[in-house]
């Protein structure tokens, strides 16, 4: 029996390891499968070049609980060690059995090597008092050898029994632990770290990983089906995918995966299926954000390359030239398969802008790169026909009647056609082409598209009096007198809570409201992307909204107003036309909302009602 202290090149490592080692202790599992996942590449690899005689039999990893004894067992049949192998590659902390190993069989199947046995091991007393290792290696003539360490830096080391070749590690699990004595527990991180490793795991007799997934395979062996069934193993209880891209490279970087785009709302929500990345098929973060694209991080899929740099836990991407080779590539393959089907299938593309938008509109704001390849698929939908327009078919349809007089195309859009649809019809009598932009991005997108866009401008359909939406200009002068107009005007202005009002008297055509209210484009933005913006967006948000009221002079209505003797009643009617202008902005609520109604209930009875009682 041999004894011995543990070769360490810092004093009293165990503390750090089983403290700083790993953030998240449950990696433990990950890791040591990892491990026994290596040694049976290995030993598959060199059994392919003869230096592993005879059968080897069914590879498999096997994981046992014996909650009883308080232990998990991890074996495997790979390739085992000799006594001076554990010598090696276990008591000299840190020493890479995979980085050697690749050395001496350099340009043979090296890149199913996953990981290093060194540090990875030691994170098994992360979670245990003591760790046995029994393993015989695949050598003739070998021996068993039993090693075992409490977690100080002393061990032992000797002979055993052992029928067959591999390595069973043994995991004597502390107090602080024991939540990793339930099967559920262990089953939970056996689906999130190894359901993709490439060599069967067994949990209970059960095989609990799919050790041929679809992203390793070529995208010619793979049918519609494989891809949707696919993504119901990693999501099973989401909608089928809009479409996906195959990555699959391996110059100048190793990279393959699948990017699934999902139906998606009008809306951010928290991303609970993100991507997964992989190295190897060993699962290694949800946190992609350095290699994949901001705008994208709303895809879904798997990412595996071994050429992403990892630290010792392989948790945490390290700045590596290959991470921005590897985001521009797929930059580029999405904005490729999207120009793909826009100019393919059209109206496939069109049926799914709903949830296209946001990716595309994300990334033509905040990637250059990807901009100049959207312009040629980013559409806009008509709001009254369904038609949809790239931008160079809304200049060429619209090009005519909506340059103003700077030259520049005005693009006149919606954020809710519902509430703006007076608006949108007065526009439409006109000829113009009013587009949607209803979602959460297009706030940002407008002002964004203004500056990249070359003698562009977005103009809301309810920033003014249609005859001044593209080009201020001077209206018909109305038919009321000076005083009159006077009269009317001071009817007109009252004090509104949370508002800044200003009335002018115009003269629109009889057709018109007889009131139209409308809200200044800039200001109006501002307060539209308060919602997503940090300091500068609460300052806007607090501001009140300005809104100008333009009482159409021309309107026959006003010829009873002013006629009006009741002077209680004149005043109520025009309070009404004012309010009915302000609903149509969303900007009647609470108690001058209720007033509105109690005020229109005594108009069409002519006298006093019980008062309406609604909720703020």
């Amino acid at each position: 029996m041999q004894k011995g202290s543990i070769r360490v090149q810092t004093e009293n490592i165990f503390p750090i390891i089983k403290k700083f080692l790993y953030s998240d202790h449950e990696i433990f599992l990950r890791e040591l499968i990892s491990n026994a996942v290596d040694a049976t590449q290995k030993l598959k690899t060199l059994s392919s070049i003869g230096e592993a005689k005879g059968d080897l039999g069914e590879l498999r990893i096997d994981v046992k609980l014996d909650a009883a004894n308080k232990t998990i067992t991890i074996s495997d049949k790979g390739l085992g060690m000799t006594a001076e192998e554990v010598e090696k590659y276990i008591n000299q902390v840190a020493f890479s059995g995979a980085e050697e190993f690749v050395k001496k069989y350099q340009g043979q199947n090296e890149n199913s090597i996953i990981g290093k046995f060194g540090l990875g091991f030691y994170s098994a007393f992360m979670v245990s008092d003591k760790v046995e290792v029994i393993t015989k290696s695949y050598k003739d003539d070998a021996k068993a050898v039993r090693w075992e360490c409490d977690g100080s830096p002393e061990y032992s080391l000797d002979e055993t029994e052992k029928e067959t070749r591999g390595t069973e590690i043994v995991l004597h699990i502390n107090e602080d632990s024991k939540e990793f004595l339930e099967a559920h527990r262990i089953s939970d991180m056996l689906n999130k770290f190894c359901r993709f490793l490439p060599v069967p795991i067994f949990f209970d007799e059960k095989q609990v990983n799919n050790t041929n997934p679809a992203w390793t395979k070529k995208p010619s062996e793979l049918t519609t089906e494989d891809y949707q069934n696919f993504y119901k193993e990693l999501y099973p209880y989401n909608e089928t995918p809009l479409f996906w891209i195959h990555l699959n490279v391996d110059y100048p970087f190793n990279l393959t995966g699948i990017l699934y785009f999902p139906k998606i709302k009008q809306s951010y929500e928290i991303q609970k299926d993100k991507i997964q990345l992989y190295c190897n098929q060993v699962f290694v973060t949800d946190e992609v954000k350095d290699i994949v694209p901001e705008f994208l991080m709303l895809l879904q899929g798997v990412i595996d390359s071994p050429d992403i740099p990892l630290n010792v836990s392989r948790s945490y991407l390290q700045g590596d030239p290959n991470v921005k080779k590897i985001n521009a590539h797929i930059t580029k393959k999405v904005a490729d398969k999207l120009e793909e089907i826009f100019n393919k299938e059209r109206s496939s593309f069109e049926e799914k802008w709903e949830s296209l938008g946001l990716f595309v509109k994300y990334g033509m704001m905040t990637d250059d790169k990807f901009l100049d390849k959207a312009n040629k698929f980013h559409i806009m939908e008509d709001a009254v026909g369904g038609k949809f327009y790239t931008l160079e078919e809304y200049r060429a349809a619209t090009e005519a009647l909506q340059k103003n007089k700077e030259g520049k195309l005005v693009i006149l859009y919606t954020t809710n056609p519902v509430q703006q649809d007076g608006y949108i019809k007065a526009c439409k009598e006109k000829g113009y082409v009013v587009v949607k932009l209803e979602t959460i991005v297009d706030a940002s997108f407008i002002n964004h598209m203004e500056m990249k866009w070359e003698n562009v401008h977005f103009t809301r359909v309810d920033a003014d009096v249609v005859d001044n939406l593209i080009d201020k200009q001077e209206l018909n002068e109305s038919v009321l007198g000076k005083d009159e107009e006077t009269k009317l005007k001071e009817l007109f202005t009252k004090e509104t809570p949370e508002l800044q009002v200003t009335v002018e008297i115009k003269g629109l055509s009889k057709e018109a409201p007889p009131v139209v209210a409308t809200r200044p484009e800039f200001m109006r933005r501002m307060k539209d992307m308060a919602a997503l913006s940090g300091p500068m967006g609460s300052f806007y948000a607090n501001m009140p909204d300005e809104v100008t009221l333009t009482v159409n002079g021309n309107h026959p209505i006003y010829q009873n107003v002013l006629a009006e003797t009741d002077a209680q009643k004149q005043e109520k009617v025009v309070h009404n036309l004012a309010d009915l202008a302000l609903l149509s902005q969303g900007l009647l609520k609470g108690n001058q909302l209720t007033e509105f109604i109690n005020r229109s209930v005594e108009l069409l009875k002519g006298e006093e009602r019980p008062k309406i009682i609604m909720n703020e």
